[in-house]
């Protein structure tokens, strides 16, 4: 589901999986690139027929799910409003195309919900994706006395749930397994036998829970016993048969199925579990640009995975602490930690000094043994990972458990590899923000800092970047007063995004500036900035519209060098987009003219001056949008000109991020009242 203000899509409802498996994948970024996203932001059915190509088009997801599936996704509509979007796995066996029917059922499911949810809304009770709800699965369709049927069959049978917990064993399968039926129930077979407890297998029980598809492998089980295992998947659980095996090599027929042989590779296992949730940030983390971005993604998809309450990211800077990002902490420990001189006997100093990480199973002992430790008294167990990056230690994650926490070896590993996807992630970050810092700093410094008060003239501008790093726009827009009952108003758009372009943006800027203020009439202020440009050999065009504001009389007299045109609100509602004859661009050719034309500005109406970026949208003609807006801005109340300039800006700047557009956005409204006749 759609969470509009956020701009993120949230997992709402499963069915034939578990809150635990389904748990990494639980929000992503409406703009992000994969499927469930791309299917609600552009309205269509997103069909990948297997994992190689979902490996080419969406890399992401099939990182995070290495298994043989199909994938289908349809968006969740109604009218205008987008609920979200609906995704199906199949097997990697299907078809390369969904058939007539899957298609009809696909689209017409999508469409019962999105009628649901959009009475559920006309009710007053919006359907909120507050929690992930688990929809049970079908019921079971025999009885308890098929028991009884296996007990007769000469191998091992176990039935394992969608949490891959033991729900039922046969007596062969106890003996093979070895154990007591009472301690294999209800566990899974991973946790319960340490001959089991590899990656591999549990991940062998995932790739047949998501693909449902068979799967057969071998294991060894100790002092030297082969055992097969297969697996057989549907949407209510994973029934496993056990038989014998042979050695690898052995050639042993068995029944036909050639089984990989799966063994371990590492004294300190990882759990699959971890292993894919770990792939899985790393994707996500690939996605968040600032600092900020990071410490979100890290908080809202790691601690629930790893079942920690508290988490913080510590970085060490010019010789003290800074907390960069905390939550479950309480807020005085983590003000205690900011700004902490580095010389602080504490563990967070010492995993950034030694590097090494420091993992507290018993709060209270750590307590004992550093009483000067300054710790959350509601934490029982405690990990302090370094974080390193560009060859040093930036910093220290810390987690932070309500429980005791006896952080086995595997469990070790894994978040000893969290911390350092983390510190990369941070590290980009840092420097993203440095940069981006200096960029929106120069962009701030070229625009007007407030425009000036006229009498008779109600006026707002809104200005929206779309820095990244060094990525500095050159559009610009400025309100000049000339005289009692006059003023200029004036936009532009430099072309290219770097600091060549903010600087002829502000030489421009100073130009019109200037010509204006001497008394030069629309024509005469484009085509003399014209010859400055041209002085300037810029290799950099720039389009501009140029009004001269007439308040006395209520007319605007305009003139423009390849803008977008101008929209005219008039008092009744009704809008008009200006017909002004377009000058060539400034700055191409030297001898250019451009015309001027007068049109009413009665009192009450009002004239939106604005750039491209406010407007385009890929896929869509220019004129089409414009008109758009135009529709957009008749719709709107005009009577507070800030928060009609502010709701223009915001729609268009969702339908940038939609988009992924990188283009400024720059809008001045201008609005005379009856003052202006004196």
């Amino acid at each position: 589901m759609l969470d509009p203000a956020e701009q993120v899509l949230r997992m709402a409802f499963v069915t034939g999986l578990s809150r635990r498996v389904a748990t990494p994948w639980i929000q992503v970024a409406l703009a992000s690139t994969v499927p469930a996203a791309e299917a609600a932001r552009e309205g269509r059915m997103v069909w990948v027929p297997s994992h190689t190509d979902m490996a080419r088009r969406f890399p992401r997801t099939a990182l995070a799910l290495p298994y043989p599936i199909a994938l289908g996704v349809v968006p969740v509509s109604s009218g205008p409003t987008r609920w979200g979007s609906l995704l199906q796995l199949w097997p990697g066996t299907h078809e390369p195309a969904l058939s007539e029917r899957e298609t009809r059922a696909l689209e017409e499911g999508a469409e019962r919900i999105a009628c649901l949810l959009q009475r559920a809304a006309e009710a007053g009770h919006p359907v909120r994706s507050t929690e992930l709800r688990v929809m049970d699965p079908p019921p079971t369709r025999h009885a308890e006395a098929g028991a009884d049927l296996t007990e007769r069959l000469p191998e091992g049978i176990c039935a394992l749930d969608l949490e891959g917990r033991i729900t039922f064993l046969n007596g062969h399968a106890v003996q093979l397994l070895g154990g007591t039926r009472d301690g294999l129930l209800g566990a899974r077979p991973w946790d319960a036998l340490p001959w089991l407890n590899d990656p591999v297998y549990e991940n062998a029980y995932l790739g047949s829970l998501f693909s449902r598809l068979p799967t057969s492998f071998s294991a060894r089980r100790p002092p030297g016993q082969w055992l097969a295992f297969h697996l057989y998947p549907d949407a209510t659980g994973v029934s496993v048969r056990v038989t014998p095996g042979e050695a690898p090599g052995d050639g042993g027929e068995g029944d036909g199925v050639q089984d990989p042989v799966l063994t371990p590779t590492a004294v300190e296992r990882t759990r699959p579990g971890a292993l894919f949730q770990l792939l899985h940030l790393s994707s996500v983390l690939t996605d968040a640009v600032g600092v900020r971005d990071v410490t979100d993604t890290v908080t809202d998809h790691i601690m629930p995975v790893i079942n920690a309450q508290a988490m913080a990211l510590v970085t060490a800077d010019e010789g003290r602490l800074k907390v960069v990002g905390c939550r479950g902490f309480r807020r005085d420990i983590a003000e205690v930690f900011d700004g902490l001189a580095m010389s602080a006997e504490t563990p967070v100093v010492r995993a950034i000094q030694n590097g090494t990480p420091l993992f507290s199973t018993d709060g209270d002992e750590l307590r004992r043994t550093s009483p000067s430790v300054q710790l959350s008294p509601d934490k029982a167990s405690f990990a302090y990972l370094p974080m390193f990056a560009s060859g040093r230690t930036i910093g220290c994650c810390v987690l932070g458990y309500n429980r005791p926490h006896l952080f086995p070896p595997d469990e070790r590993t894994a978040l000893i590899s969290l911390a350092g996807v983390i510190a990369q992630a941070l590290e980009r970050a840092r420097l993203y923000d440095s940069k981006n810092q200096v960029a929106l700093g120069l962009q701030a410094a070229l625009l007007p800092h407030d425009l000036p008060r006229i009498p008779g003239l109600q006026v707002a501008a809104r200005y929206l970047p779309a820095t990244r790093g060094l990525d500095i726009g050159g559009d610009f827009y400025d309100l000049i007063r000339l005289d009692d009952t006059s003023a200029a108003a004036v936009i532009g758009d430099v072309q290219g995004h770097n600091v060549n372009a903010a600087a002829l943006m502000g030489q421009v800027r100073t130009a019109v500036h200037t010509h204006a203020s001497a008394g030069a009439p629309p024509d005469e202020v484009l085509a003399r900035t014209n010859r400055l440009l041209i002085d300037l050999r810029s290799t950099l065009f720039t389009s501009c519209l140029y009004a001269h504001l007439d308040l006395r009389h209520h007319r605007a007299r305009l003139a423009t060098a390849g803008h977008p045109p101008p929209i005219l609100r008039r008092p009744d509602g009704g809008t008009e987009i200006l017909d002004v004859p377009t000058g060539i661009l400034l700055g191409i050719e030297p001898e250019a003219e451009y015309r001027t034309v007068d049109v009413p500005l009665p009192p009450g109406a009002v004239l939106a001056l604005y750039t491209d970026g406010l407007v385009e949208v890929p896929g869509t003609s220019l004129d089409t949008s414009i008109a758009e807006f135009a529709a957009r801005l008749g719709n709107a109340d005009p009577r507070s000109l800030d928060a009609l300039s502010e709701t223009l800006v915001r729609r268009a700047g969702r339908t940038r991020q939609s988009f992924r557009g990188s283009d400024d956005i720059a809008l001045l409204l201008i609005k005379p009242d009856a003052r202006g006749a004196g």
